[in-house]
């Protein structure tokens, strides 16, 4: 755009931003004469830096903006500072809400701003537009005081005050150097389109184009103090940045790669292998001379001191569905507590409202309740009918025929028995292992990692510590576990119908054949495999909440 020069006619002054939140855009829309203008500023100004002229009339006060800046009376523009007096700092808005503008009102500019800002000679109009000038050049070189007190400032060889600011390095000096010079950067002169008269909206459009660049600072060494700060970088892409490529699929554990199926299929054979061998020793083992005496001593069972009537009583068949129904249950809720991280619902007793606990961890200890009244029960009656003697040893002779009866089992080759009048000896080690060491031993253990604990018992909690309990408590469940497997295998193998019809339909016979062939005990069992796979299916926080507010109060997290 064309400088401004003498007989251009007027003319829009560039207007800025608001000086009230939501107000018109500062200064008002208003046209001077390109004659005053330019009788404003020097003619070699003009033709430098154009731009500066919009600059100093943004920057004028308030009561001299709105005035015509053609106006060349007196009482329109301020008087012109004295030679060597100090010159007035251009106010802006308060360091704190409610205080006085800033800088303060006797706060003066330097020696060389003041000589630019007023000299001796120069005509009214330009002492009237003076002032603003030296607001600009106060606004880049005069350092406020808050910035005095971060750092002191630095005289230039022209004697203003060049503000110096944060260290360019962590415990390094203010930047710029003490010492640095300030010069001023030539900029191509800006063209300024003439204007044409137009409402104030077409006004706006037209405005001045922004100011000259910013005079760039050297310091004295030759180092450029406008270039920007090191920066050190202090943040990294997470892991899951926003533009991230999409992971690759990790292989499932359920499902391994093929060298691990591989591995593992070869590592089956190879115990398949060992377990062929295994047998074959054993056969062979067995029939050696003094073994085969072994086994014509110790055939496996023994006949009890105490004899006993044969047979199942039909509550030793409900009895047996109960704690096979209890205990599937207590092992299923059990390695839940043990897997649960975050339980969302709790369970809290009307009398203890500090006893809350997981409704997992209350569904657990139920069911370990109904299971000792049910274990409680089977005791007594097997006592009351003198049916203890089954699964009770009553002779030494008990351990050798269990190692008979071990062995046949290893060899393939059955040990003669029917459980309906009596059980081998290693059935027998097995049961009496159960009932009377391993269901109790849960019990103990159970209760003592339970809320039903007394708090308040310190002697007895030291002398039965809980870490004693925990590291119990779990390898007895995986007795249980293993016992069940074993178990069902054996009643699969040694004669499926006849040892079903003994537990599930009460049917059996003292030779051994009745019943043999009879499917009763068979579809019975299906049946109650098909009731403890509903409960298992069952046994989440919708079925169980219900039961458990009838003894409590179930709350979510």
């Amino acid at each position: 755009m064309a400088a401004l020069r003498p007989g251009q006619g007027p003319t829009t002054l560039r207007r800025g931003l608001p000086r009230v939140k939501g107000g018109e855009p500062w200064p008002p829309a208003i046209e001077v004469e390109a004659d005053a203008v330019a009788a404003a500023v020097p003619a070699d100004a003009a033709d430098a830096a154009p731009a500066d002229v919009a600059v100093a009339a943004e920057t004028t006060s308030p009561a001299a903006s709105a005035t015509p800046v053609a106006s060349a009376e007196p009482t329109a523009a301020p008087a012109a500072p004295v030679a060597g007096a100090p010159a007035a700092l251009r106010r802006g808005l308060p360091r704190v809400a409610g205080g006085e503008p800033w800088p303060p009102a006797t706060t003066a500019a330097p020696a060389a701003v003041a000589d630019a800002v007023a000299p001796a000679a120069a005509p009214t109009q330009q002492a009237a537009q003076a002032p603003a000038s030296a607001a600009v050049q106060t606004r880049t070189a005069q350092p406020t005081a808050a910035a005095a007190s971060v750092a002191p400032a630095t005289e230039t060889a022209d004697g203003a005050a060049l503000r110096r600011g944060l260290p360019r390095v962590a415990g390094g000096e203010p930047w710029p150097p003490a010492g640095a010079a300030r010069v001023t950067v030539p900029t191509a002169p800006a063209e300024v389109a003439p204007a044409e008269v137009a409402p104030a909206e077409t006004a706006q459009q037209q405005a001045v184009p922004a100011a000259a660049q910013t005079a760039g600072v050297v310091a004295s060494t030759g180092t450029d103090v406008s270039a920007p700060l090191p920066f050190t970088r202090t943040v990294w892409a997470g892991r899951a940045p926003r533009h991230a490529t999409t992971p690759e699929r990790e292989p499932s554990k359920l499902r391994p790669a093929w060298p691990q199926a591989i591995a593992g299929l070869l590592a089956l054979a190879g115990l398949g292998l060992l377990a062929v061998a295994g047998v074959f020793l054993v056969r062979a083992f067995l029939s050696l001379s003094f073994m085969q005496d072994f086994l014509a001593a110790f055939p496996g069972e023994y006949h009890p001191a105490i004899e006993v009537e044969p047979g199942f009583a039909p509550w030793v068949g409900w009895q047996h569905f109960f704690n096979m129904f209890l205990m599937v249950l207590i092992i299923r809720s059990g390695l839940r507590v043990r897997t649960e991280k975050r339980p969302t619902v709790f369970w809290t007793p009307r009398r203890n409202p500090k006893g809350k606990t997981s409704l997992t961890i209350w569904f657990h200890q139920a069911l370990d309740v109904l299971w000792l009244v049910n274990g409680v029960i089977f005791v007594v009656l097997i006592i009351v009918t003198g049916h203890w003697v089954r699964i009770v040893p009553t002779s030494w002779e008990v351990f050798p025929n269990a190692l008979s009866a071990a062995l046949q089992y290893v060899s393939f080759d059955w040990p003669t028995e029917n459980g309906w009048v009596n059980y081998n000896s290693l059935q027998q080690l097995a049961y009496f292992t159960t009932v009377f060491i391993a269901a109790p031993l849960a019990a103990v253990t159970g209760f003592r990692m339970s809320g039903m604990w007394p708090k308040k018992a310190e002697k007895l909690s030291k002398a039965y510590p809980l870490d004693w309990a925990r590291a119990l408590h779990f390898p007895v469940m995986l007795y249980f576990v293993a016992f069940i497997i074993v178990h069902v295998a054996l009643v699969m193998l040694t004669g499926m119908l006849r040892n079903l019809n003994h537990m599930f339909a009460a049917q059996g016979s003292v030779d051994g054949i009745a019943y043999a062939d009879v499917w009763t005990g068979f579809w019975v069992f299906v049946l109650a495999i098909a009731v403890i796979a509903g409960a298992w299916f069952a046994a989440r926080p919708l079925i169980i909440a219900p039961i458990a507010k009838l003894f409590g109060q179930v709350s979510g997290r």
